[in-house]
């Protein structure tokens, strides 16, 4: 059975700064990226970021770009979201997913095969 565990998530202030992992079991194979995508009231889900299970190729969404670093342990399939700087806007539901198959890394979400349930950011003043 896969599971995605995400935490570290919470309240922060605006311009403070959060990192939110993810670990995933039970995966029949070792993933080809992990990324993060995220949910805010009555928009759609938005990419975040994603980095390689296989080389350090990352990618990252134009929303976060300079505010974000990802990174992993793929022995442990584990992959951390750092996002700065936080903004009113980051305020979101946060999930973690799973790309077994993809060449490259994917900011597309239909490519993800398995999520997590999420994890709730606020940021506020």
């Amino acid at each position: 059975q896969v599971q995605l565990v995400e935490s570290g998530g919470g309240l922060v202030q605006t311009g403070g700064s959060l990192k939110l992992s993810c670990a995933a079991s039970g995966l029949p194979r070792r993933p080809a990226a992990m990324g993060w995508f995220r949910l805010a009231p009555g928009k759609e889900r938005e990419f975040i970021a994603a980095i390689s299970g296989t080389d350090d190729s990352s990618a990252v969404g134009a929303s976060v770009k300079g505010r974000v670093t990802i990174s992993r342990d793929s022995a442990k399939n584990t992959v951390w979201l750092q996002l700065d700087d936080l903004k009113p806007e980051d305020t979101a539901v946060y999930y973690c997913a799973v790309d077994l198959d993809s060449v490259g890394v994917e900011t597309t979400l239909d490519v993800y095969d398995y999520w997590g349930q999420g994890t709730q950011v606020v940021a506020s003043s």
